[in-house]
């Protein structure tokens, strides 16, 4: 989905006046903006915005316009969710808040399977920063547990970094 909107400094108008002039084209037709929105006005904002990714790399702004970048800069994805640990109860879960995240996703596994994918989906969405877990390992095994964010566009996370420094693969996400 795109939204492109022109705003004026005396609200929104035709689609010209004497004060600036609005041509129409196609808008990324097929991902090749060979003819975008062309717009001009002695002051006038004009905003990109798309679901998940920016539709340019980054702001522009001249002495009667601004041009935003996207969403990226007011919903950035999450980064890595720290600060896991059990409470005293031996089944609540917490984790530290994520500045990005609106939810969280909570993974879980055998610790026999590590590395492998780093668990299968426990709970999702939660919102806020804690999640019981009333079962019990069988006796000589263990669970891990590892937390993602999602921020309000849903775009989720990392599940974290290898010791090697790479990102862990996430090949089954939340729904």
């Amino acid at each position: 989905m795109v939204l492109v909107a022109l705003t004026t400094t005396s609200g929104i108008f035709a689609q010209s006046s004497a004060s600036y002039r609005l041509e129409e084209h196609v808008f990324n037709a097929g991902g090749r903006p060979a003819e975008a929105v062309v717009s001009s006005s002695p002051g006038f904002s004009l905003s990109l915005e798309s679901i998940g990714e920016p539709l340019a790399g980054r702001a522009m702004a001249g002495g009667a316009y601004r041009l935003d970048g996207g969403y990226l800069a007011a919903y950035p994805p999450p980064g890595e969710v720290t600060g896991l640990e059990f409470l005293a109860d031996h089944q609540t879960l917490t984790w530290s808040v994520e500045p990005s995240s609106t939810a969280y996703n909570v993974y879980a596994g055998a610790i026999t399977d590590l590395p492998g994918p780093y668990g299968v989906c426990a709970a999702a969405p939660v919102v806020g920063t804690s999640w019981s877990d009333p079962s019990t390992p069988p006796q000589a095994t263990g669970i891990f547990y590892l937390v993602t964010g999602e921020n309000r566009l849903t775009e989720e996370g990392t599940k974290g970094f290898a010791s090697s420094g790479a990102q862990r693969p996430n090949p089954a996400p939340c729904p």
